[in-house]
Parts: structure tokens; C-alpha cells; sequence
């Protein structure tokens, strides 16, 4: 089915915006996990939350929950790889699964590491966010996977049937699991090096040559997750209704910019997700 509204992020941004839009009768899919918010459970007081004050994160997490169940909106345990404009919709992909939605709100919260010299230089030549996705293109080859997730162990199993060579470089050393053909290089990676297409990976203790390098990680930047999106300093561009340089394509939250505050998200979230009805309205 074609979603009115696709959420990416559970945070109080991307619940607030589903939230409002299933107020307003939209049909909407919000992408996240069960705990809402990772950077929410942590916090040990929350004081500037109006009517909440003294609480702690984990139990506003719990409130922000039972709202949802009261409303029947469930969080779709899972992480988009990528977006892409279609014309007068959006296709977002899971690994080989792909899901269509009229209009887009970015809620992912901000991402705070930096690319690797030479990652964002060769995106789409060679290196990728999705080996279940890209794998078939390099049948073959040579193929590095920086494992940075859970799901790094089963996707480079994965990828170890139609590799030539295959080589994973554990970035928390977790290798449990492992096919016993790939192998296994336990050395930082420091860069993608290439001409016009990814040839080779400079390692803290050499180098490898592979024809393709899939960073698997938790989180990507807006520019990462968006091709042709538009970002300033690390966050989203947006005008006072939220939208994107994409048409049918909203943000909120801390993605936006600072101030990195609870009440600052929620009212994105509401903000974008009312320009977002306001859209579809319209078409």
C-alpha cells in the first residue's frame, strides 16, 4: 500500500508528528524501535519539560508509549536505508524491501560522527549504506563490509555468497557468527581511496583492494539517507513549515538544528506533520 505519511524516527519529533497526523485521519508508518529514544531513556531528570518537571526519561518515554497504544500507532521496528523522490511519491527501502508514502517527515535526530575521508566522495561509486541491496551489483568482486550494527554478521553472510573476496572489518570486534570464508581484518579503516570508483581501503596497518565498501552503521546522515537533499552545517535545511528542497518532503527535530531540546522536537514534529496534511490536501 501507498502510506499518506511515512515517519522516519521515534523520537518526541517523529511521535509527535504521528501523533498529529493520525489525528487528522492520514495514513502514516512510523520508522523506529521500541524504545522511542535512546538519547530520551538515558536522560537522568527532565526539569524544563512544562508540566513534567522532576521526571526522568525513561518515564516520559513510558507516557509518550501509552499515548501511542491509545491511538493504535504502532512503531515499525525498522531502519531505513534510503530515500528517493519519485515524482509525486517516495519509495523508502529496508535492505531488499521497499515501502511508498505520499509525503515524508525526517525525524532521525542528529548524527554526530563523521564520515570517513573519501565516504561521502564515493557514494554511489563503489561505496553504500545497503549490502542487500547493492550486493548483486558486484557479483564477483571484491567487497569490504565496516560493520558497525547488529544486523552487520547476517548481511555479510549475506554478500559472502556472490563476493569474489570478501573482507569484514569489525568496528565493536564482534564476529560471532561469521561465515568461515570472509575474512576477517580486526585494523581501523581510515580511507576509501579510488579514481572514478571505489579501488581500495587504507587500513591502519595497510591496505585492501575491493571493488566496493558497504558501511553498515545505526544511524546515516540526512545527506546520506536522501539523495539531492539539501544540509547546512550537518542539519537539514528547512523553512518555517519544515519543508525540505524536495517537494512532499518535510524534517524535524533535532535533524533541523539546535536547539537539541524535547519541547523544540514535538512542536517540529506537530509543525511538520500539519504542513504535511496541509499537502496532501492539495494534490
Amino acid at each position: 500500500m501507498r502510506y499518506d505519511i511515512a515517519i522516519i524516527g521515534s523520537g518526541p519529533a517523529g511521535i509527535s508528528a504521528a501523533v498529529n497526523a493520525k489525528i487528522r485521519n492520514k495514513s502514516i508508518i512510523i520508522f523506529g524501535n521500541e524504545k522511542l529514544s535512546q538519547k530520551l531513556v538515558l536522560a537522568p531528570e527532565i526539569n524544563n519539560y512544562l508540566g513534567f518537571y522532576g521526571i526522568t526519561g525513561s518515564e516520559l518515554k513510558d507516557k509518550f508509549k501509552n499515548h501511542l497504544d491509545s491511538m493504535g500507532i504502532e512503531i515499525t521496528n525498522q531502519r531505513i536505508n534510503a530515500v528517493y523522490a519519485m515524482g509525486d511519491y517516495f519509495v523508502l527501502m529496508v535492505n531488499d524491501i521497499s515501502y511508498e508514502a505520499t509525503a515524508v517527515i525526517i525525524a532521525t535526530g542528529v548524527e554526530t560522527k563523521k564520515p570517513m575521508k573519501g565516504e561521502e566522495k564515493f557514494l554511489g561509486k563503489g561505496v553504500s549504506y545497503c549490502a542487500t541491496c547493492d550486493a548483486p551489483l558486484y557479483k564477483g568482486k571484491d567487497i569490504a563490509i565496516i560493520g558497525e550494527n547488529e544486523e552487520a554478521i547476517e548481511d555479510a553472510n549475506f554478500v559472502e555468497e556472490m563476493a569474489g573476496k570478501l573482507y569484514y572489518i569489525p568496528s565493536n570486534r564482534k564476529i560471532e557468527g561469521l561465515k568461515e570464508g570472509i575474512r576477517i581484518i580486526n585494523s581501523a579503516p581510515l580511507e576509501i581511496i579510488g579514481d572514478d570508483h571505489v579501488n581500495g581501503v587504507i587500513l591502519r596497518s595497510g591496505e585492501i583492494k575491493v571493488d566496493a565498501v558497504f558501511i553498515l552503521k545505526d544511524s546515516l546522515s540526512p545527506k546520506e539517507l536522501v539523495p539531492g537533499l539539501e544540509t547546512i552545517d550537518g542539519h537539514i535545511l528547512v523553512n518555517r513549515n519544515l519543508e525540505t528542497n524536495i517537494k512532499g518532503l518535510y524534517a524535524a527535530g533535532d535533524c533541523t538544528g539546535k536547539p537539541y531540546q524535547y519541547m523544540k522536537s514535538m512542536g517540529e514534529g506537530q509543525t511538520a506533520a500539519l504542513n504535511a496534511v496541509s499537502y496532501l490536501s492539495k494534490i
